[in-house]
This record gives C-alpha cells, structure tokens and sequence, in this order.
C-alpha cells in the first residue's frame, strides 16, 4: 500500500491577486460583450490604496475602465476604514494602449500572434473532474465568501485563503490530514468565535464527516489576528497565484500512466 500527502490552496475572492484577477477577467468580458473579436492583454497590480492596469487593447467596445475596476471594488465588498480598499476614494491609474504592429500582424492573418504552452488535467477524484485537495480548498473559499455575504458570518472580511493537505493510498484520497483557514475578520471578534464558527460554519458544511478522524488537524487563523486585508495588507497581481503544486500532480499522474501504458505494451 502506497501512502503520501498532496496540498493545494485557494483564495477568497477579496484576496489581492484574485481581485486583480477579476478586474482584469471583468475587463475582458466587457469588451467581449460588445465585440467578440477583441484582444484584451490588460494586466493588473493593486498595492495600499492604489491599483494600477496596463496592457494592451484592441476592441471596438466602448467601456470605462476606471469605473469597472471600481466596481469590482465594490462588488468583492471591501469595506475601507483604513482596513482594506475604499472602493470610492483608491486611486486607479490606467495605461492601456493599443497592440503593437508587430504582434498584430501574427493575429490579422489568423494567427494567435504569440507562442504559449497551455494545460488542462482532469481526473476521477472528484464529480468536477479535479484533484480532491484542490476541489475541497476551492469550496471552502467559496463558502467563506457565502456566509460573509448572507450575513451568517457578517464580521468577516472579503480577504482569506484555505489550504487541504489529503493522504491519498494507492492515488485514492482516503483522509484529510490538514485544514488551515485564515481570514479576515472584525477587530472585536475572539479567536476562539472565529474558530468555532468557521469549524461549524464553513467546514462542516463543505467537507465529509468520513475524511475526518482524529488525527485530522484544524488550523484557523494560526498567526493570530488579520483585521488588514486586501492590497492595504499584501500586494497583488494578476495570475500570480502558484499552480506549481497542480502541475506537480499533472506530471506525476502522466509519468504513472504513461509508464503503465509502456509495461502493458511489453507484455
């Protein structure tokens, strides 16, 4: 019997790298509503009280930039008062251009106008075709967001992250060895609130009872306080999150097939 111990992690949406995401995939999908043949190459950096986007544009769709990005802002629910963005006062600076001639032409004519390595991996963990850790991390990111949201957890804050460590036997998940969740919260909730809401709250309602024993371990907020969030706490940037443990499995689980494909063949 083959044991070891996989992780993975996700952000909540109020997180500085996801909000620059979502300003800049919002940014996207703006100019795609009005002219599907747009390029969009707009990246995004937010640090303290100012965000900064940049890139290069090229569409037929008339948007506001500064007014989606402040509405992202809003949306994601950061609260200001000195403790994360202030959706109305930040400062946004905006340096779009147009795409340079040079990389158009590889574009006019049909082209992608740039060279890239993409991929993809899906497996039969879960009922979404994903690894078990990082499934589990990403539902319970979500669930934070949810019970900020419909004021089950009001004193939340919109920044946090999860982290799921699995043991796997023989490349089945069979337990969770470690769940740690840090987020933001009010400047007058207890540690000990925080721990059992999040256990009762968040957990319990996102995870099976039967990957939990005794041995599991539950970390909430190990560091202590996090009332500073969002770019005020921690700078952030467009696709900085690190996939490096995602593509970690994907080339463990093709070097294991594709050894398995070879020795079958021999037989």
């Amino acid at each position: 019997m083959k044991k070891y111990l996989f992780t993975s992690e996700s952000v909540t949406e109020g997180h500085p790298d996801k909000l620059c995401d979502l300003i800049s995939d919002t940014i996207l999908d703006k100019c795609l509503e009005q002219d599907e043949f747009s390029r969009v190459a707009v990246e995004t950096f937010a640090s303290n009280d100012r965000i900064t986007i940049a890139g290069q544009l090229t569409t037929n769709a008339k948007i506001d930039i500064e007014k989606i990005a402040r509405e992202v802002i809003k949306n994601i629910g950061y609260r200001g008062k000195g403790i994360d963005l202030d959706y109305e006062n930040c400062i946004i600076d905006v340096n779009i251009t147009k795409q340079s001639q040079d990389i158009a032409q590889g574009v006019d004519i049909g082209g992608a106008g740039d060279q890239g390595i993409m991929f993809g991996y899906a497996n039969l963990d879960t009922e979404e075709y994903m690894p078990f850790a990082i499934s589990l991390a990403h539902k319970l990111s979500k669930k934070l967001t949810e019970v900020r949201k419909n004021n089950i957890m009001p004193y939340l804050g919109p920044d946090g992250k999860t982290q799921v460590t699995v043991e796997y036997e023989d490349d089945v998940p069979k337990r969770i060895e470690t769940i740690l969740i840090s987020n933001q919260h009010d400047e007058n909730i207890t540690m000990e609130r925080l721990r059992e809401d999040i256990i009762n709250k968040v957990i319990k309602e996102v995870v099976d009872e039967k990957y939990i024993d005794g041995n599991t371990k539950i970390y909430i907020n190990p560091t202590g306080r996090f009332v500073i969030g969002g770019p005020l706490g921690d700078t952030g940037l467009t696709r900085k999150e690190d996939n490096s443990r995602y593509i970690w499995w994907i080339c463990k689980t093709w070097r294991r097939s594709f050894f398995r494909e070879r020795c079958n063949k021999g037989r």
